[in-house]
């Protein structure tokens, strides 16, 4: 197919629901940076706006099937960009909430012996995490520790970004139930700030 027979709004989805690489190919070429300068007047950061961007067309090629003609495309994936935006401040206002509710517990945990308790409390998570299942462990230090995106580690491991978020998800859990509660308080804070504690 023509890439000028992509431009009709109904063709573009039909070969789009049919598995037409060539009609994603398109969509995102003509649409990728327009929703990127969208997408950063709403976050207001660059590399935000470019990870919502790929969130969007990742999703639009998983659920190609339930594309629907009669509605346009561009006002779709407009709609979707927003929805991204509104779960990603959803999700940051809860990280907000948890950081502020550990942040005490984690200073705590610091001035009973000062750099000495804290080492002890890197220690054990350390060694928890080593204990972790291997798939798990894998995407929980390439998220946690070397800092790459959901989509980066799915890239990399050639797997869904679905189950990228349930490794990580499952980690917490499993370190969370494994952890004493002193030191489980402290875990969100931990990671949420790696390069300032410096967790090997």
């Amino acid at each position: 197919m023509k890439t000028d027979d992509y431009n009709d709004n109904n063709t573009l989805i039909e070969s789009l629901k049919n598995g037409d690489e060539g009609a994603y190919t398109y969509l995102i070429d003509t649409y990728h940076h327009k929703l990127c300068v969208y997408a950063n007047s709403l976050v207001k950061n660059i590399y935000s706006a470019e990870d919502i961007v790929q969130n969007v067309f990742i999703k639009v090629w998983e659920q190609r099937a339930r594309l629907k003609t009669d509605h346009a495309i561009k006002s779709f994936l407009y709609k979707l960009v927003y929805n991204e935006f509104i779960d990603l401040y959803r999700k940051n206002q809860s990280l907000f909430s948890l950081e502020k509710t550990y942040h005490d517990a984690l200073n705590s945990v610091v001035a009973e012996d000062d750099s000495e308790s804290f080492q002890r409390v890197l220690k054990v998570v350390n060694k928890e995490i080593e204990s972790l299942p291997p798939k798990c462990k894998e995407v929980f230090i390439l998220s946690k520790k070397e800092g790459l995106t959901n989509i980066e580690i799915a890239e990399h491991l050639e797997v869904s970004i679905k189950t990228v978020e349930a490794q990580i998800t499952k980690a917490f859990s499993i370190l969370r139930s494994s952890l004493e509660e002193r030191v489980k308080s402290a875990l969100f804070l931990l990671f949420g700030k790696r390069k300032k504690w410096g967790i090997n």
